[in-house]
């Protein structure tokens, strides 16, 4: 791994060139049980101008040891070729915590293609909202991106602006989406229906939530909020 930051606020990753096996730049907060017990989230980060190769990981990924909570977040112009994702927000159930208030933008992507404890709760669902997406280019990329949550508790606040994937196959451009509430303006190909595409209904229902862009939230609150996890990959891995 090139770069990490676990359980810290106040710091900036900038200007340097990275070849890794890893994620060229992963966000953390510890996980399971010895993060929710320190409780010490990772806040306040800004990630720019990187760029760089991974073959098998991502150019900046958040999670999945997220225990203690990753919030405010900034990425931007970042350049990434042969990896398997551009930016990637990794959790699963059982970590608790919660990933909110997540901006990227300006972000260029070139052939983008179980627990180890025993002592896991699979009762401690994270929670993830308000993740914003914009300026993203992906070229020659492989797979449509995936936006996945839980049956009975998804994940709110996801909004993407001006994101073009480019390169795909016509049998391998429709979005796979489960369990998501967002809003789209300008993005290609089209995204799935869960987004409220290019409307202003999407964002109407996320600002009734409290979850619209100008709209602040405490996400240190919320401590182990229980409701949803994301598993998000843009620009994924080679079929």
């Amino acid at each position: 791994m090139a770069s990490e930051v676990d359980s810290s606020s106040e710091v900036c990753v900038e200007d340097f060139y990275i070849e890794s096996s890893d994620d060229l730049v992963a966000l953390k907060s510890r996980w399971d049980q010895y993060g929710i017990a320190v409780a010490q989230p990772s806040s306040n980060i800004i990630v720019q101008r990187i760029s760089g190769t991974t073959p098998t990981c991502s150019g900046v990924g958040i999670g999945s040891e997220m225990s203690e909570g990753v919030y405010t977040i900034t990425i931007e112009n970042i350049h990434v070729w042969d990896s398997t994702a551009g930016v990637r927000i990794k959790t699963d159930v059982g970590r608790g915590g919660y990933i909110a208030n997540i901006s990227i933008s300006n972000l260029r992507l070139e052939g983008a293609n179980d627990h180890p404890d025993d002592r896991w709760d699979p009762k401690a669902f994270p929670r993830v909202w308000r993740v914003f997406i914009s300026d993203v280019v992906s070229e020659n990329s492989q797979k449509a991106p995936e936006i996945l949550g839980i049956e009975g508790s998804p994940y709110k606040g996801i909004c993407l602006r001006n994101v073009t994937i480019l390169g795909l196959s016509s049998s391998k451009t429709t979005w796979h989406c489960e369990h998501v509430l967002g809003s789209t303006s300008n993005v290609y190909p089209p995204p799935c229906p869960e987004l409220g595409v290019n409307s202003r209904i999407g964002l109407q229902t996320l600002e009734k939530l409290g979850l619209g862009p100008n709209q602040e939230t405490q996400p240190g609150s919320l401590g182990r909020a229980k409701s949803s996890f994301l598993a998000w990959i843009l620009s994924t891995t080679s079929a």
